[in-house]
């Protein structure tokens, strides 16, 4: 579920990059980026440059991960790894070919049955306390579920509103190839003439596009439904035959995620406490003239793939296929931002379950991404499948600590 949140302006803050690496200075702040281009026109020895300016110094930041020991991971002792064991090893499965991880991965796969898994990771591994750029450790930890929805192959009946898989025009540029600082950013958008221009928005496509023609994958009976199925990223579909088709995240049109319950709050239509998914829905149920508007607030739209074979779960009960490739465990996979958590490691979380002050404390996998999960003390806690999952994944939004176990020769965090 990779979706990334207006990428625009980091191209050209990486172009301009490109451009001042002739004079040796860095990019100040964006708002200055233009006059320093008009001042350098040209990848020329410094002496032409007339007026690069010097950097703008910045505060220093507080370190992402900073070794702890064990006794300062609040909860540890509190939980019982053994359960989020199988989780591990399929991190591991895709972790394993890494230098840094292929020890710790080979010991995991010889533990014996018997073995106590809160002693191997205190043995091969360290935990890192994560922090945010201003040094706070606290942050916010909201949830996620697989949704069900009802659907068909065909647009018949109630089935009007259709999952799209890609369509042909969606570019996509790999910035980290532009300027590896970039990392993990994509750039979407689709050409227009011999220009690359931002994707079509929501509302846009709703209307209707060529490029979407013969792209329905499927058509479901609920168009607020289909919203948090995007925002969800997968999902299982009911066809009226009683088949389960299950669909996963294939891209999206590279717009800005927006909260449609923010909005709603700031518009005085629902209170703080009532902005989740089920206040959504029963605003727009008790508001049917208002709700496409209201959806298209969000200008971001997800494409899908239909999944089979592995990724789709043999039994009908493993999570979707995440971020790293594998499949989430309930309750024991995160979706996190990359550019702070590796992706595959274990995350020991201290949050509350949702709407309470209940403690929450457990060992789980960093396994998933997503657009709306932007910083260091940042997870999306997968609840798993159906209704009770969507209970609690649409209530929550808690306070969080982190931390991140890495094995002992993994190379120091910066």
């Amino acid at each position: 579920m990779v979706r990334i949140i207006n990428p625009w302006r980091a191209l050209v803050v990486a172009m301009s990059a490109t451009l001042l690496a002739a004079c040796a200075v860095q990019p100040p702040a964006a708002s200055v980026i233009a006059p320093i281009a008009q001042s350098c026109p040209a990848p020329a020895p410094c002496p032409a440059c007339r007026s690069c300016p010097a950097a703008t110094p910045e505060a220093p930041k507080a370190k992402t991960l900073e070794a702890v020991s064990w006794a300062e991971v609040s909860g540890w002792t509190d939980d019982d790894p053994r359960a989020a064991w199988d989780a591990f090893l399929r991190s591991c499965g895709r972790l394993k070919a890494q230098a840094s991880w292929r020890e710790s991965c080979a010991l995991a796969g010889a533990l014996p049955a018997a073995g106590s898994v809160r002693e191997f990771f205190e043995k091969h591994f360290l935990p890192y306390r994560v922090a945010n750029a201003d040094g706070s450790v606290q942050g916010i930890a909201t949830g996620y579920y697989e949704p069900l929805l009802a659907g068909s192959r065909r647009k018949e009946g109630p089935y009007r509103f259709p999952l799209y898989a890609a369509p042909d025009d969606l570019l996509i540029v790999e910035l980290g190839e532009i300027n590896p600082e970039l990392k993990h950013m994509r750039l979407r958008g689709r050409l227009d003439g011999r220009r690359v221009v931002p994707y079509y928005p929501r509302a846009e496509i709703e209307r209707g596009l060529p490029a979407l023609t013969g792209k329905e994958l499927l058509w479901v009976d609920d168009a607020v439904d289909l919203f948090f199925l995007q925002i969800q990223g997968s999902g299982r579909v009911r066809l009226p035959t009683g088949e389960l088709v299950r669909v996963a995240y294939a891209d999206q049109n590279g717009q800005p995620y927006k909260s449609i319950g923010r909005y709603l709050v700031e518009q005085g239509e629902l209170k703080l406490e009532q902005a989740s998914m089920q206040g959504i829905k029963a605003w727009g149920a008790a508001n049917p003239e208002k709700l496409e508007a209201l959806l298209n607030r969000n200008p971001s739209y997800v494409f899908f793939r239909e999944t089979q074979g592995a990724d789709a779960g043999k039994d009908g009960t493993s999570g979707p296929a995440g971020a790293l490739g594998v499949a989430l465990t309930p309750e024991r996979s995160i979706a996190v931002d990359p550019r702070h958590i590796p992706l595959g490691a274990p995350v020991f979380i201290a949050t509350t379950w949702p709407d309470s002050m209940l403690p929450l404390t457990r060992l789980v996998l960093a396994q998933d991404t997503g657009g709306a999960i932007r910083g260091a003390v940042r997870a999306d806690y997968f609840w798993g499948f159906g209704e009770a999952a969507g209970a609690q994944a649409g209530r929550m939004r808690q306070s969080a600590k982190m931390w991140v176990l890495l094995p002992r020769n993994f190379p120091a965090p910066d």
